[in-house]
């Protein structure tokens, strides 16, 4: 055990910065080889696709094996044993990388529109096997682990690769739908994080839990299009602007707030029949304190699990349409809260706030404010605001706070500001920003209405600034 290797301990350690350079399948020397990092595995056997099994050499107590590949094939399953108890499971480290070159382009340029298909966590099989498929952004990160149900939240058995300019990712077999995740992340100074949140995560634990929820998106019934020319700009508009979470408690039940389902069977209806074309939902996206109304997001990509899950969120979406009404939807890409399970110093640094605080932190709502001058940021936030109308069908979307992303010096005194390179006020980044989504949006509706879809002649239409 002396002679491992400094890469054998930085595994064993938790620390190892690109463990598929260790473990997994290897050829050495003309030799092929495999090693698994089981903690607490008293035996370890590789089962190959005929069913033979052969013992790995324990190379240190702490759970370090290592073998010989018989045929040199990737594909195996690895046979562990703990005391009398004896499972058989697929090894993370033999599966290829999940994101492609064109992808890592497409990121590393900001123009990845679709970025929620790739990051986060996301259900598929891959060489004939089900799993997981998690990819996070966090580029001063010395190592970054997935965690969850599925691997008891141990962050030294499932570090993962990086790709490109900070990208993590991994393919976790154990992992399925419904599955409770985490990312645990040891920052560029050698110091381990509090356990953060998936920023792209589409599902998250109610309030005061915050880990990520596994969601197969694909498994979501889209919501049937609005109505056709309901958004046509000679068709009258009348919105009903309402809080999911105030309307219609239940004082009879302790005042609870009606779920997304039983919102389905009431809260149409009341506003088609009050007249109103439209209905307006403060912000839906996940939240941590239920008295911001949802204005302090830190789930930008969840519908809140105050009311439910995304599947019962999309039926709402769906009455609402049947009902004859188009739906808005409020937006936050302002800022966000600086809860440590959240996007704040995310990896250890300022990843998606600005570092200055004359710049970083709003001084009106003490919260964070985005640094669209960062190509992966304004990527997220683009992405996002797509993301509403693609996959549940939102009809357009009020922006919120828009004086505060569009002025540097709102809510700051003389000197409290930072000019932009003209001197100027004007936040030319969030000014960008904001004109690149009218663009995208406006193609990404004209694509849906082209496919039958009864959305927006143009999304560009449905945001309303305030």
């Amino acid at each position: 055990m002396s002679s491992l290797s400094p890469e054998a301990y930085a595994v064993i350690e938790g620390r190892h910065s690109d463990p598929f350079r260790y473990l997994g399948p290897h050829v050495e020397g003309d030799v092929p080889l495999v090693r698994i990092f089981l903690p607490d595995a008293e035996g370890v056997a590789i089962v190959d696709e005929q069913g033979h099994e052969r013992g790995l050499e324990r190379i240190h107590d702490a759970g370090l094996f290592e073998g010989r590949l018989s045929n040199g094939s990737r594909r195996y399953r690895v046979r562990a044993r703990y005391g009398e108890r004896q499972v058989e499971i697929e090894d993370p480290y033999r599966f290829p990388p999940i994101l492609s070159d064109f992808d890592l382009y497409l990121l590393g340029e900001g123009t990845h529109t679709h970025l929620y298909e790739k990051l986060g966590a996301h259900p598929m099989v891959l060489d004939e096997v089900s799993g997981v498929a998690f990819a996070v952004f966090a580029p001063n990160a010395q190592r970054v682990s997935v965690v969850g149900d599925f691997n008891s939240w141990d962050g030294r058995r499932h570090p993962m690769r990086v790709r490109g300019n900070g990208f993590w990712e991994i393919f976790m077999p154990e992992a399925k739908p419904g599955s409770k995740y985490k990312y645990e992340i040891i920052g560029a100074d050698g110091r381990m994080l509090p356990l953060k949140s998936d920023p792209l995560a589409f599902a998250a634990e109610l309030r005061p839990q915050t880990a990520s929820i596994v969601v197969d998106l694909h498994a979501i019934p889209p919501p049937q299009p609005a109505p056709l020319h309901v958004n046509a700009l000679d068709a009258p508009i009348s919105i009903y602007e309402v809080h999911l979470g105030s309307w219609r408690r239940r004082p009879q039940e302790g005042g609870r707030w009606l779920s997304y389902r039983e919102l389905a069977e009431e809260l149409p209806a009341y506003a088609r029949d009050l007249g109103f074309t439209h209905i307006e939902f403060l912000p839906v996206s996940e939240h941590p304190f239920d008295g911001s109304w949802g204005y302090q997001p830190t789930g930008l990509f969840a519908p809140t699990s105050r009311f439910g899950t995304p599947t019962d969120f999309a039926g709402l979406v769906d009455a609402c349409h049947r009902a004859g009404l188009a739906v808005i939807l409020d937006w936050v890409p302002g800022h966000f809260p600086d809860d440590p399970h959240g996007l704040s110093q995310f990896d250890g640094t300022a990843v998606y706030e600005h570092a200055n605080p004359m710049q970083g932190r709003h001084l009106e709502w003490n919260t964070l404010v985005y640094n669209y001058a960062r190509t992966e940021v304004a990527n997220f936030l683009l992405a996002n605001g797509l993301f509403w109308p693609d996959r549940y069908r939102i009809d357009g979307l009020r922006v919120d706070a828009v004086a505060s992303m569009l002025y540097l010096d709102y809510s700051r005194s003389e000197g409290g500001w930072i000019p932009n390179k003209y001197g100027g006020r004007e936040n030319l980044e969030a000014i960008s920003l904001l004109r690149r989504f009218n663009t995208e949006g406006s193609v990404l509706a004209l694509s849906q209405r082209d496919h039958g879809g009864g959305g927006i002649d143009g999304l560009a239409d449905g945001i309303e600034a305030r």
